[in-house]
């Protein structure tokens, strides 16, 4: 199984220094990827934790720390497809491509915050048809020479889209989920499937059962975790003492699960505005140099 980190991206240790600081050193640490996550804006009454209060943008973060990594693959988990257009979306993921040498892996949801859909004007209808028609332009765009898509929910006019991802047919597209739908949709049009910040993990092995049994390749299909990282008492899986999560990493191994990464945003004194840069920088660095993949 794969070991990555998630960026500091979220809260007061989000900056450059520490963003470019962080990359370089998970890099040299051996963890494989690094990856962001997105959030547009927080509604006055919206009863959100402090990881979302001030949040990067995370392509434009990810390609930040491409310019200061050479080797570890750059996940975003996820960007909400509602909110963007595919054409948009496909000029960003390229470029990004492109500047990492084929570094990126492009994560997608349907969006969950009705606050973020009141304010980029999106529907919510039908979102699950609207994903898989997404996908399909994304490949599109990606892929031919003129590109042109006539669909429900999306037109592109005959065009030349360029340049082209370093990766063929584009980034791998992940995408999020948690009801069977979803969980099917990933196996069945995805590179993969990857877990939410809230997700039982106790019952992973039947969501991949579920993600794999409906891919027509099951064996190469990628289950992605996010891991939020609780140090202290031990309140279920990736909780407790450095040997608990140590041990639960290797539980996910088991499950099924291909990468996991420890999202240190997730923690209180990390990814928090009120928590001073510094004192944030220094404890994910302490978590970071712990659960290096070296010391598993």
């Amino acid at each position: 199984m794969r070991i990555g980190l998630g960026a500091p991206v979220s809260g007061a240790w989000a900056t450059p220094e520490t963003l470019a600081g962080f990359a370089a050193r998970a890099e040299e640490l051996g963890y494989d990827s690094l990856w962001t996550f997105q959030r547009l804006l927080v509604g006055v009454d919206d009863k959100l934790g402090p990881e979302y209060q001030s949040v990067l943008d995370p392509l434009l973060a990810l390609t930040f720390a491409a310019a200061h990594t050479r080797r570890i693959r750059l996940g975003v988990a996820l960007v909400n497809l509602p909110f963007i257009s595919p054409v948009y979306l496909a000029k960003q993921a390229a470029t990004l491509d492109v500047l990492s040498h084929g570094r990126l892996d492009l994560g997608l949801g349907v969006g969950w915050s009705p606050t973020e859909f009141a304010a980029t004007g999106a529907s919510r209808e039908r979102r699950g048809a609207r994903a898989e028609e997404y996908v399909r332009v994304l490949r599109t765009l990606w892929t031919e020479d003129p590109v042109s898509f006539d669909g429900e929910f999306y037109q592109v006019p005959p065009s030349h889209i360029a340049p082209r991802p370093v990766q063929v047919g584009g980034p791998p597209i992940l995408l999020g989920g948690v009801v069977p739908a979803a969980l099917r949709r990933a196996g069945r049009i995805a590179a993969g499937w990857m877990s939410r910040s809230a997700h039982d993990l106790d019952g992973i092995a039947e969501d991949i059962a579920v993600v794999r049994g409906a891919s027509p390749e099951p064996s190469s299909v990628r289950v992605v975790v996010r891991g939020v990282i609780r140090l202290g008492e031990r309140k279920g899986r990736l909780s407790g003492t450095y040997d608990d999560i140590r041990a639960d990493t290797a539980w996910l191994a088991e499950q099924g699960v291909t990468e996991l990464y420890y999202d240190l945003n997730w923690d209180r004194r990390i990814g928090n505005p009120t928590v001073p840069a510094d004192d944030a920088t220094a404890l994910a660095m302490e978590i970071a140099e712990a659960l290096a993949p070296a010391r598993h």
